[in-house]
């Protein structure tokens, strides 16, 4: 699938979500950078890519490789809504285990936002 290569957002990435990114299979990586480029140049994304995250100033970016679903929490630092946003920072992220997992996945996005000042 060919995406539109205009830039609409800047993607930042944490030092967490570098080092997680460095760990992952080959084909993983190219998922997340298609997924990546897709959050760089088009408006409106997929749920199937980014989802809000409820009860939080959260989203999560969405990687799905064979049975792996592959998690990052992303925020928008220079508008609440993602849509509208022009930068976003991946935050940390995760291999989807079960839904008890978000929590604690949360809770380190907001430590690394605090520690880091990142908004």
């Amino acid at each position: 699938m060919k995406v539109d290569s205009t830039l609409i957002r800047e993607v930042l990435r944490t030092k967490e979500y570098e080092l997680h990114f460095l760990s992952l299979e080959d084909r993983v990586k190219i998922k997340y950078d298609y997924v990546i480029q897709l959050i760089q140049t088009q408006r409106v994304i997929s749920k199937k890519f980014v989802k809000k995250i409820q009860n939080t100033e959260l989203y999560e970016v969405r990687v799905s490789v064979g049975t792996n679903e592959h998690r990052t929490m992303l925020i928008a630092v220079d508008n609440p809504n993602f849509i509208e946003a022009t930068r976003v920072i991946l935050i940390n992220s995760f291999l989807k285990k079960d839904s008890k997992q978000y929590k604690k996945e949360i809770e380190k996005a907001k430590t690394i936002i605090e520690k880091e000042g990142l908004i």
